[in-house]
């Protein structure tokens, strides 16, 4: 148990020192690769205009049917995706969600 422990500090501890050794990845992905991926089989998420912390404990993906956010991230930068973009948000991330626009999204847990 210690190791694990001594493990998870040097981790966040790294992340920290380093700026972020994790990255948010936005991008378009075209409709054949989505029907592909079955996105529209996945449960759908919706949030209205807000501002909440969050920490992803697992990598989670997802396609954004409608909305707009800024999401901050520890290190300070800034993300930001809307209507059309393809998200994913890796495991150990903590962050700022700030909703601008009400979300829908599609969304898969990894």
């Amino acid at each position: 148990m210690k190791q694990l422990y001594h493990f998870r500090y040097i981790y966040e501890k790294l992340k920290k020192v380093r700026g972020g050794i994790l990255k948010v990845k936005v991008e378009k992905i075209d409709d054949d690769t989505l029907k592909k991926m079955n996105v529209t089989s996945w449960p759908v998420w919706e949030k209205e205009a807000s501002e909440f912390d969050w920490h992803y404990d697992s990598t989670e993906e997802f396609y954004v049917i409608e909305g707009d956010v800024e999401v901050a991230l520890e290190n300070g930068e800034k993300v930001s995706f809307r209507e059309g973009d393809f998200v994913t948000f890796p495991e150990g991330i903590s962050c700022t969600w700030k909703v601008k626009k009400p979300i829908r999204k599609h969304y898969n847990f990894k």
